[in-house]
């Protein structure tokens, strides 16, 4: 329905229609426009959260009292949109943080302002005037997941004892209380592995390809350490749980020994292709790493892997272990032809669809994966009841329509069933909207009633850097919302790999974590929920 006073050739006809079509206005009685009107602060506020669909977390009410000194004066139409705008910090007041002045013009610089907040252009706007809503301090929760990935790619914390230990102490003086290393990658595990020197005739490797000055095949470990070993006794010394993480899962380097000495261990596409070419980690790379899949239904790969993480479990006094949706497989994948005889036993001799995304072929192979992390899960528990160890299963997928339709992964049901107790959806997500449209996904919500339930924020790569200050808004956001806790993705650019000198990322992760707190334990959520 077209506004009365907006005659069909003014010369914003066009856009007035499609910001109301789209949802940035709204509210105007009886279709009554006045497009020559100046626009109040708060409805150009009203307009952005309306188009944005931002909705507010917490009780419209009391975000407007504790965020504003003259929230009384907010129009009651405009309460929940301006609530959920301070949620997502798009408010912008200068020079009082505190005072909203809703019925004042707007101005261009304060509509530049609003605008910067909402399309996530970060770091524009100085902090001291953005309206934010206090999360939850850490002072003031009695748990909260503080985790880091360490991992051996564009990142020196396992090549050595002194990196280890210094990275280690450095996380404490943070305030983390969480590691996930990375402990099998590139077809190698980096811990010293009977089973993968059985199976790959080396049994660890830290350095890889991708480290031109580190790798040496013959090598491996340098020095013989167990680089595992080290991260356990000394993060446990500083007060940091240790959970290895099984990162590439499935995956392996077509040019790796797992590869070369196990072919028949490999599944394909349709097409008979083996292979899939990802590019190199830098954009002027031109090197291709072609990846190979290992068949997660064939009994001999399911062996292999339960093998490692029994290993890993039995002589490592580790908190858990973390798999991802690498702990998956390709959608394209899985028409090797063990596994197309298995699906003919299944279904009357019928082969699977030519469609890799059809709805049951994609079903069928998902609860395949899930029917193996269902003997892994029991054959870990059983492992632990005999060492008295208590080790959780930790996950950290992608969201799960990404997970699932892609990966076969499907992690809502895996935690459903009790065989996730600790999840860590990685949101690595730069716009703001985007980020938080995640976290209000309905199998996230459910999950959060049954387990601890974190999110993974990327605090950069090499060849992507993340500004502090949008860290601190995604914590912020997953703090305000009662998650149980944050991990960044990868210990190498909380402090360096950053146009921001390091000095300053520190003063930002200290706001952040200002005091100690131990991470939040399974039995304890159950308990209050």
């Amino acid at each position: 329905q077209k506004f009365v006073d907006v005659p069909t050739n003014y010369w914003a006809n066009q856009a007035i229609r499609n910001a109301d079509k789209t949802g940035f206005l709204a509210g105007y009685p009886g279709r009554v426009f006045r497009p020559k009107q100046n626009i109040p602060r708060v409805q150009a506020l009203v307009s952005l959260a309306s188009g944005l669909k931002y909705q507010p977390v917490n009780p419209s009410v009391e975000t407007l009292k504790a965020a504003f000194t003259d929230a009384t004066a907010i129009p009651n139409y405009a309460q929940n949109a301006i609530a959920a705008a301070t949620e997502n910090q798009i408010v912008v007041n200068p020079p009082n943080v505190k005072q909203f002045k809703p019925n004042q013009q707007a101005s261009r610089a304060e509509v530049a302002a609003f605008l910067c907040q909402a399309t996530q252009t970060t770091g524009l706007i100085p902090n001291q005037y953005i309206a934010k809503v206090e999360p939850p301090t850490p002072g003031s929760t009695e748990a909260e997941l503080r985790g880091v990935w360490l991992t051996n790619i564009d990142s020196q914390v396992l090549f050595s004892t002194t990196a280890v230990t210094d990275s280690l102490e450095k996380l404490k003086e943070l305030n983390f209380n969480t590691v996930y290393p990375t402990v099998w990658n590139w077809g190698y595990t980096l811990y010293p592995s009977q089973v993968a020197k059985r199976v790959v005739g080396l049994e660890a490797r830290i350095s890889t390809e991708l480290e031109k000055d580190l790798f040496d095949p013959e090598k491996g470990v340098q020095g013989g350490r167990d680089v595992l070993k080290e991260i356990v006794e000394v993060g446990h010394d500083n007060g940091l749980r240790v959970i290895p993480w099984f990162e590439f899962g499935f995956k392996a380097p077509s040019y790796s020994e797992l590869a070369k000495r196990h072919p028949d261990w490999l599944t394909q596409t349709k097409d008979g292709v083996k292979t899939q070419t990802t590019k190199g980690l830098e954009p002027e790379d031109e090197r291709l790493q072609e990846i190979v899949w290992l068949n997660p239904f064939k009994p001999e790969v399911q062996q292999f892997i339960q093998d490692l993480v029994i290993e890993v479990v039995n002589n490592y006094d580790v908190d858990g272990i973390q798999f991802d949706d690498h702990f998956g497989l390709p959608v394209t994948f899985g028409y090797d032809d063990f596994t197309v005889e298995l699906y003919k036993k299944e279904h009357q001799g019928k082969s699977p669809p030519t469609d890799p995304k059809d709805e049951e072929w994609v079903r069928w192979r998902a609860n395949k994966i899930t029917d193996f992390l269902t003997k892994l899960f029991r054959a870990v528990k059983d492992s632990v009841e005999d060492s008295n160890n208590d080790v959780i299963i930790s996950l950290s997928p992608n969201p799960q329509r990404f997970s699932y339709q892609f990966f076969l992964a499907d992690w809502a049901t895996w935690e459903q069933r009790g065989l996730v107790e600790e999840l860590i959806v990685q949101i690595y997500r730069d716009n703001f909207s985007t980020f938080i449209s995640e976290l209000d996904k309905t199998e996230v919500k459910r999950a959060r009633s049954h387990i601890p339930v974190g999110i993974g924020i990327l605090s950069g790569l090499r060849t992507r850097l993340v500004p502090v200050s949008q860290i601190q808004r995604q914590v912020d956001a997953v703090r305000l919302r009662g998650f149980a806790g944050v991990s960044f993705f990868f210990y190498e650019t909380l402090l360096n790999m950053s146009d921001e000198p390091a000095s300053e990322r520190q003063s930002g992760f200290e706001v952040m974590f200002p005091e100690f707190v131990k991470a939040p334990n399974i039995e304890d959520w159950k308990k209050s929920n």
